[in-house]
């Protein structure tokens, strides 16, 4: 885990006034480093002010912001904290707009911008002189100049200039394919009505094209008919991760984990692809190393996301459901996805009706809450009644273990949706089982707890394949991501179906979702069932969660092991950060019960049907995560 926090700052400068514009930026800078920031980003031309112009034709202007850059250096040099300022540079007969990286003291190097516009409000060409790709050499004083990175022990940084972002063929692809992890972006884009949408979405875009942390800071302040509104964002590798406050002067920050960015360039065959096309033209941008040591990053905590969860959207920031925002987009689109797969898929394969086992548990109630909504958008609400009857079969299968809860809540809900519903109970055939398994066993072999719960599960798989082959059926598997990936289920039981219509949802959002689907319904057969613990029935009193562990702990262990491929370690670490109410050694608990389970469960997860294919992460192997079934832990034992 490489966890660098980026500040974006925006200075309100006057051009010209050099000293007041260094002073605003180094009280900011300071501000910085006592919030722990590693990177920060100022503007374009932070000394001088935006737009010089034609002041850039008098080298006293461009010689004092050289004298006022290094000012800013030697007054922030026991920071710890690198630095990014924009700032013209005179050699020979140029000017260059330059971003120049200032850490510890030091100028390390100013990196010339080469996309020079000459439209709208903008006349660069005439002053400056564009930078040029490949080229490097040192200035007077030692100090770098060119097309730079900059190698700390945090990672490879890159910087640019405002416009540099503006061509999809900027100096950033190179950059990146050369290194860059980090490219921080100084600019002055002038306010025009509705133009930061399309600075996000662009900027989002660059970010992802390239697999590399963009940090884009922007001026702000009015210089003659100019209105700068300030802000700016940092994007990881596609991803928003922060929108900074505009329409004042200030600074934003955010922390991220390079080691993400790092992965997801290993990841990317595309991008790895076209990195090697680029190395093979055999030319890279020149990295400075820096020697001095980086900033102090040991107090920095894991990038929580919004929520703490790594699944679900962001709170609305109201206490009553918002339905009409981020929540209601995020539910009806991923409800509509499911509905259309599995609508698509029985349709398509022909098949004469559709099966489900429900338990009266949260799982089955919402793989038959999907099927309904199938329903409803495929012959309209008006026939929605009459088309469950006719094409939806439900079977709730009790044993001594099933609660009066849950079968009343399978009831309940069959009433609501029109769906026909049997109980078909399996006590009788359980007792026969268990004799049997009995009779295969020496004397001192007893039947297990585990194989009692099994034969349970398995009973209802073989049930629900003899009325599928009987009656043409689709039989719904109805598992979620969370308890597959923990092998929290049965083989030749609750993980047999034709196809897995949540299998692709982790635990949370399958309860996240039924709490939107009450809200909105007011349905009793849903409250009916999440009135009861979330547990498989297979035994006395069973809850998932005490088996197991608390679903949000056990979602964010997977996120970050299957999805993020963090060390055991780092994900103790972030958990600490997620759930600050859990203490070391219980999170260190859980993190090691998830890595054991995980390994051990591969062989069954392989062998579940297809899945609903709706995020970045699933556990279908052929897709998403490519695991060895055959697999040792002891590489996670390194520290």
């Amino acid at each position: 885990m490489r966890l660098v926090k980026i500040a974006i700052a925006n200075v309100n400068t006057t051009v010209g006034a050099l000293d007041t514009n260094v002073s605003r930026a180094i009280e900011l800078a300071r501000g910085m480093s006592v919030a722990g920031v590693s990177v920060g980003c100022f503007q374009e031309q932070l000394v001088s002010g935006y737009p010089p112009e034609d002041l850039v034709q008098w080298r006293h202007f461009v010689a004092a912001q050289w004298e006022a850059l290094h000012r800013f250096a030697g007054e922030t040099a026991d920071a710890g904290t690198v630095f990014v300022l924009g700032v013209t540079i005179a050699h020979e007969a140029h000017r260059y707009n330059c971003a120049a990286v200032v850490h510890r003291g030091r100028v390390l190097g100013v990196v010339p911008k080469e996309k020079l516009p000459t439209y709208n409000v903008f006349y660069e060409l005439r002053t400056f002189t564009r930078g040029t790709p490949f080229h490097h050499e040192i200035l007077p004083g030692g100090v770098p100049f060119g097309d730079l990175l900059f190698r700390f022990d945090f990672g490879v940084l890159g910087v640019e200039v405002c416009e540099d972002a503006w061509s999809p063929d900027g100096p950033l692809r190179r950059r990146a394919y050369s290194g860059a992890e980090l490219m921080v972006n100084v600019s002055a884009s002038p306010y025009r009505l509705g133009a930061q949408s399309t600075r996000r979405e662009m900027l989002c875009t660059r970010s992802g094209d390239n697999q590399c942390v963009l940090a884009y800071a922007n001026a702000v302040g009015a210089q003659d008919g100019l209105i700068f509104d300030g802000g700016g964002f940092v994007c990881q590798n596609g991803r928003l991760v922060l929108e900074a406050t505009r329409f004042r002067q200030g600074f934003d920050a955010v922390t991220v984990d390079l080691d993400r960015t790092a992965r997801l360039r290993a990841e990317n065959t595309t991008w790895r692809e076209d990195a090697l096309d680029f190395d093979r033209a055999g030319r890279r941008v020149r990295v400075v190393d820096v020697d001095a040591p980086g900033p102090d990053r040991r107090g920095l905590a894991f990038p929580v996301p919004p929520g703490a969860s790594f699944f679900l959207p962001a709170p609305t920031g109201s206490d009553a459901p918002n339905l009409a925002g981020a929540r209601a987009v995020y539910c009806e689109e991923l409800l509509d996805a499911l509905a259309l797969g599995v609508g698509d898929y029985f349709e398509k394969n022909r098949f004469k009706c559709i099966g489900i086992a429900l338990s009266g548990g949260r799982d089955s109630l919402l793989a038959l809450l999907i099927v309904r909504r199938y329903i409803e958008r495929r012959f309209g609400p008006e026939r929605a009644d009459e088309q469950c009857a006719a094409l939806v079969r439900a079977f709730y299968m009790p044993t001594r273990y099933s609660s009066d809860t849950t079968r009343s809540g399978a009831e309940i809900i069959c009433q609501e949706l029109s769906v026909p519903f049997q109980i078909l109970s399996i006590e009788a055939a359980f007792e026969r089982e268990l004799e049997a398994c009995r009779a295969m066993l020496r004397p001192d072999e007893p039947v297990t707890e585990i194989t009692q719960q099994n034969i349970q599960a398995r009973l209802r798989g073989e049930r629900m394949w003899n009325w599928a082959n009987s009656a043409g059926g689709l039989f719904l598997q109805t598992g979620n991501m969370s308890e597959k990936a923990v092998g929290y289920t049965t083989i030749g039981g609750d993980l047999e179906g034709g196809i897995s219509v949540i299998s692709n949802l982790p635990k949370t959002v399958v309860m996240y979702l039924l709490d939107y689907l009450h809200e909105r319904t007011n349905s009793e057969g849903i409250r009916t069932v999440l009135s009861h613990p979330a547990g498989p029935e297979l035994a006395a009193n069973q809850q998932g969660e005490q088996e197991l562990m608390p679903f949000p702990v056990l979602d964010a262990c997977f996120a970050m092991h299957a999805g993020e491929k963090m060390a055991p370690d780092e994900i103790v670490f972030a958990l600490g950060c997620l759930f600050p109410q859990l203490d070391e050694a219980y999170r260190r608990t859980c993190v090691e019960r998830f890595l054991r389970m995980f390994s051990q469960s591969i062989y069954k997860w392989v062998q579940a049907p297809l899945g609903l294919h709706v995020g970045n992460l699933d556990l279908d192997r052929e897709r998403a995560l490519q695991h060895p079934v055959v697999t040792s832990n002891e590489w996670l034992r390194r520290r």
